[in-house]
């Protein structure tokens, strides 16, 4: 029985998923003037957003159904990792 991670067009999927995550903050910037993301922005968000999922359905995978949990798990501290570093530069000063 194959399953949504092994279906052939999970990473357009995924795509389109990004995008419709990205529609957000696209939505709120017409709405207010205290969302301002700019094209690099929207870039750069799309491009982790697409990575990490991407990342995980590769990973899942490769492991038993037990350990995908921990996958998962891994997979979303490192996006949140990254977007916190983006964002204020935890450790480095990338996002300022």
């Amino acid at each position: 029985m194959p399953t949504l991670l092994n279906c052939k067009h999970i990473f357009a999927y995924l795509a389109l998923l990004s995008v419709a995550l990205l529609l957000i903050p696209f939505s709120a910037m017409q709405l207010t003037t205290e969302v301002n993301w700019s094209g690099a922005d929207f870039l750069l968000m799309g491009a982790l957003l697409y990575i990490s999922s991407s990342c995980f359905v590769l990973l899942a995978r490769k492991v038993s159904p037990s350990s995908r949990l921990w996958v998962a798990l891994t997979v979303l501290l490192a996006f949140l990792y990254c977007w916190a570093e983006l964002a204020v530069g935890v450790f480095f000063n990338f996002g300022s």
